[in-house]
């Protein structure tokens, strides 16, 4: 493999951040960089990306297009990523030229569940028992691993509960991983968890590292609705998953934010469930409930300036807007709190329409108890 781009220098005000991706992530790392007085060029497919509408520069390219993310790239004094899906050979190509982060080998770990499971585990830190399935065979086999009860996933793809189905037979599991098409799957025992709960942290060039206290997730339709911070963590679970997060970023040589999705079992142990190495969903309170937010932080990561300070002012609870939920926007603007809406022309159900956060005051919060 050819030499890989480093950054040799903190990207001063007035640089441009590339990001690859346009969703509502792509959007608010943008207006991260806005404020922090740095350009961003957007690349993404969808002429109608939401981070379009907020940033310098765009273009309109398909990320397998080495020839024109190369273009791009070259107009960008580093380059970083706002979803798993870009294809990893494409950062490995940018890296050639340009300085990009989070690097292509942290990327290749977390665009595959069985892969990300297996590098987890060899950390020594706590997943679900999980097991490769590729056919009929392999699946009823997989059963018997995991204790009967699983749910089955593609390995790659797949997100907000798409490309996977839970299982409770051998015979359920052959005819999954056929209605699949036979795509590389994962199985991973059902966890009779108490409940869903994520850190967001953020590695820096310089090895530096900061963990933003980790929320409580409820999903509905395997969606996140909403993130409570603080939940029902103790002390010593938060860190414990601040220290998880640590072992994996440093493991990976990370620079950027990444989320650690954990389950919180019945006795208190915490099992990873899954690595976004992006900004996440379940950080978005940090905006209003923190100094520096995880988008600014993510820029600040990427551009090698010093992180910010991870500490909450407030409490916070984060509610997403989904899908037609976004039409009673004035009912949402009415309400003490936050509103963010992502510019997005269609509403689906399902679809991140938005969010909006509610703050408590840690001082009006504490003189309560």
């Amino acid at each position: 493999m050819s030499q890989i781009k480093k950054l040799t220098a903190p990207v001063a005000p007035g640089g441009t951040i590339g990001i690859l991706g346009g969703g509502q992530l792509g959007r608010m790392l943008a207006l991260a960089a806005a404020r922090l007085g740095l350009k961003t060029h957007v690349y993404c497919h969808d002429p109608k990306a939401p981070a379009f509408q907020v940033c310098d520069h765009h273009t309109v390219g398909e990320f397998d297009d080495l020839a024109a993310v190369a273009r791009f790239a070259g107009t960008c004094d580093v380059v970083t990523f706002e979803f798993e899906n870009v294809p990893a050979a494409t950062v490995e190509h940018v890296a050639r030229s340009t300085p990009i982060s989070p690097n292509a080998a942290a990327l290749r770990i977390t665009q595959d569940r069985f892969e990300e499971k297996g590098f987890v585990d060899s950390l020594g830190l706590r997943t679900a028992i999980f097991a490769e399935v590729n056919t009929e065979v392999g699946a009823r086999a997989a059963v018997k691993l995991v204790g009967g009860s699983g749910v089955m996933k593609t390995r790659r793809m797949g997100y907000d509960g798409k490309g996977q189905t839970r299982v409770t037979s051998a015979d359920e599991a052959a005819s999954t991983i056929k209605s699949f098409n036979y795509a590389p799957s994962i199985l991973e025992a059902f966890v009779d968890f108490s409940y869903e709960a994520s850190v967001v942290a953020a590695r820096g060039t310089d090895g530096s590292f900061a963990a933003y206290d980790p929320p409580e997730n409820i999903h509905e339709n395997h969606i996140l609705r909403r993130s409570l911070v603080p939940g029902r963590l103790t002390e010593a679970q938060a860190t414990e998953a601040k220290s998880i997060a640590r072992t994996i970023s440093q493991t990976l040589d990370y620079v950027g934010v990444l989320a650690v999705e954990l389950f919180v079992c019945r006795d208190g142990t915490l099992l990873v469930n899954e690595i976004a190495p992006r900004v996440h969903n379940s950080g978005h309170w940090t905006l209003e409930a923190c100094a520096v937010s995880q988008f600014e932080q993510h820029i600040r990561a990427v551009a090698g300036w010093p992180l910010g300070d991870p500490a909450r002012h407030a409490d916070a609870v984060m509610t997403n807007i989904l899908g037609e939920e976004a039409a009673d926007w004035r009912v949402f603007s009415k309400v003490p709190g936050a509103l963010h809406l992502y510019g997005k022309s269609e509403m689906r159900p399902g679809r991140k329409m938005g969010h909006f956060t509610t703050l408590t005051p840690l001082t009006k919060a504490r003189s309560r108890q």
